[in-house]
């Protein structure tokens, strides 16, 4: 690998980092944070286990047959289940805003990488402007 970057000129070499080092580098930092969204807000997890308990609450309907204790068990086991999937389902809103907002900011990063070269020579050249006019 020494011995290929010697034979090229510096030129070539400053421009084959920037092309092709680099965005390969971009987007593997793009991957690793779309990877940790979705681990963090475990959207996955969330979707298998929608209607599981909140924090595994749950009433037990206890032995022999109580219709009082029968129906409060249920109940509160249905709003167990209701709460969880609420809670569940704010979450997994929240994740997947979080992983489009990666998506793009990504994109950005990546588009801006190549738009910098134009970006650095257009704000010299206004900053000269404004100095010299």
């Amino acid at each position: 690998m020494k011995k290929i970057a010697e034979k090229r000129g510096i030129l070539e070499q400053v421009i084959g980092w920037y092309l092709s080092e680099v965005p390969k580098n971009i987007i593997k930092a793009w991957k690793n944070f779309l990877a940790f969204g979705l681990d963090y807000f475990s959207i996955f997890l969330l979707f298998k286990t929608f209607f599981s308990y909140w924090h595994r609450y749950k009433s037990s309907y206890g032995r022999g047959f109580d219709l009082k204790r029968y129906f409060e068990a249920a109940s509160f086991n249905l709003i167990s289940r209701a709460l969880g999937a609420f809670v569940r389902s704010i979450f997994i809103v929240v994740g997947i805003a979080v992983e489009i907002c990666l998506v793009f900011l990504g994109l950005a990063v990546f588009t801006g990488w190549f738009l910098l070269p134009f970006l650095i020579s257009g704000g010299f050249l206004f900053g000269v402007r404004l100095l010299v006019f």
